[in-house]
């Protein structure tokens, strides 16, 4: 074999010998499967504690809200609503409704945290959103910002076309 040989022979050696170092190091990043799904309960959990206690202040600063625990296939979290009577002079006789809900969505092949967002205030749908990281990125205090800052507005939106 020439000298030429040896060395493209080396260098292909060297070349395979790196990428199977990269793969590994790859496979030892990424998380597993159970591992992702045990961050996403742990997210979870913080952050359904955290909407729950700011719910229920909302339900303390505005009479008349009722605050419901929400377990279901479409997520965990809380919700705050109320009916308001309408006066005689609104035409119609129903009542008008102002809901809002905070969700944290199940785990998904997407290995994403997301919460969910749905406000309505008297009968008109404030906003429905989405806030969502990827699991191995999570921010858990943007999280916290964003369910403050959705829940401000609500309160907000709901004390300004209740006065």
């Amino acid at each position: 074999m020439s000298d030429f040989e040896q060395r493209l022979q080396k260098a292909i050696d060297r070349g395979r010998r790196i990428g199977r170092q990269r793969a590994q190091a790859e496979a030892q990043a990424a998380l597993s499967e159970a591992e992702l799904r045990a961050l996403h309960t742990q997210y979870r959990l913080e952050l359904c504690d955290y909407l729950e206690t700011c719910l229920r202040k909302v339900q303390g600063h505005l009479p008349g809200f009722r605050f419901e625990t929400i377990l279901s296939d479409r997520g965990w979290g809380a919700a705050v609503s109320r009916e308001d009577f309408r006066s005689r002079r609104e035409t119609s006789s129903n009542d008008l409704y102002s809901r809002l809900e905070l969700l944290i969505r199940p785990f998904s092949s997407y290995a994403v945290l997301d919460l969910a967002a749905k406000a309505t205030v008297r009968d008109r749908e404030l906003f429905n959103r989405n806030f969502f990281q990827a699991l191995g990125e999570v921010d858990v205090e943007a999280f916290r910002e964003t369910i403050d800052r959705w829940i401000v507005e609500f309160a907000e939106t709901y004390a300004a076309r209740t006065a």
